[in-house]
């Protein structure tokens, strides 16, 4: 049984491409520690998906570290977080920061999210 306060399943990337997908999304932020690709999703949440390769750290309990604190960021973020669908890869600068600074670093990355515009002013002209 899941814990009520958890990230349900439905707020995970799971399939392969709607991860291929956010690769090639326009939608990209640069920080220290992570690269953010976000796309409009097709649900009324929004959803998150992780790629912390072994390059970041050969170590699984760094990685899973980060995991973890990327995860419950983005669960204290999400009701605010327009609905699209977020993809955070981590760099390699990010397995030897503490996670007080990982977290600093996410939640100003889910500020910038709540700034922009989730739908495209009337009138303008769409790819």
């Amino acid at each position: 049984m899941e814990r009520p306060d958890g990230l349900p399943p439905q707020a995970r990337l799971r399939r392969a491409a709607d991860f291929a997908a956010l690769r090639n999304a326009a939608g990209r932020m640069d920080t220290r520690y992570f690269l953010i690709r976000y796309r409009e999703g097709n649900t009324a949440k929004g959803r998150l998906g992780l790629a912390i390769s072994r390059r970041v750290s050969k170590s699984a309990v760094q990685r899973n570290r980060i995991k973890r604190v990327t995860r419950e960021s983005f669960r204290r973020a999400r009701k605010d977080i327009p609905p699209w669908d977020v993809l955070v890869i981590a760099r390699t600068r990010a397995a030897d920061i503490e996670n007080t600074v990982l977290r600093v670093e996410l939640d100003r990355i889910w500020l910038r999210l709540q700034s922009l515009k989730r739908e495209r002013a009337p009138g303008t002209i769409t790819d």
